[in-house]
């Protein structure tokens, strides 16, 4: 992320407030804006969100895999009571997001600034599910039939298209989050994401925690 971009502590602190009242929040619109594809990428993308393989945890080491699913699962809690459904949600979560190459929290806070993981959520502008995914996005990439409201559907659109942005902006994770919510530009957003997922989803890894180095992911 480029530097000077993120407001001072000052602006921080405010958001930080903001959050605290989105439990009882309406969606934030994730109003992605249509802008024309190349053929080349309507066909990555459309292959991008084809695979149908089920999902699994893909944390290499095992007790990691089950700290990071227990920890995750008693912070979603209190918005999803249902033990089963948590485990679900959140191994889809994780398997989506490593998949498109992002990281599992970034995409927690984005869900919980998005839709506050009500599945059925729909913006004023339209947008869908937990990660507020616009339908036209069905029709660009040729897949018409698709539910937005199906979990892991409306996961596989939300990171790819995330994924999609973050390419374009070459990795600019600010311009990235203000063109998945169509306010390129502002830094309301980009800020009520990062702080939701530092506060609320931070998670470090046993040995990155132990200075030991990386741990790999499958």
């Amino acid at each position: 992320m480029r530097s000077g971009q993120w407001p001072a502590r000052l602006a921080a602190g405010l958001l930080a407030v903001m959050l605290l009242a989105l439990p009882s929040a309406p969606a934030l619109a994730g109003a992605q804006q249509y802008e024309p594809l190349a053929a080349s990428v309507r066909a990555a993308l459309h292959e991008a969100v084809s695979d149908a393989a089920a999902p699994t945890l893909p944390i290499s080491d095992v007790s990691d895999r089950t700290r990071w699913l227990d920890e995750m699962s008693a912070r979603l809690k209190g918005r999803i009571p249902d033990a089963a459904y948590r485990t679900e949600l959140l191994t889809s979560i994780h398997y989506e997001a490593t998949r498109a190459g992002l990281d599992p929290q970034l995409v927690l806070g984005l869900i919980q600034v998005e839709s506050n993981f009500r599945k059925y959520a729909i913006s004023s502008s339209g947008a869908r599910g937990f990660m507020q995914v616009m339908p036209f996005w069905l029709k660009v990439l040729g897949r018409e039939d698709d539910n937005l409201f199906h979990l892991r559907t409306n996961l596989r659109y939300g990171c790819t298209i995330l994924r999609h942005y973050l390419d374009i902006e070459k990795g600019d994770l600010y311009r990235a989050l203000g063109r998945y919510n169509g306010s390129l530009g502002k830094p309301e957003y980009p800020n009520l994401v990062r702080t939701a997922w530092e506060r609320n989803w931070a998670w470090t890894p046993t040995r990155l925690a132990a200075g030991e180095g990386p741990l790999k992911s499958n």
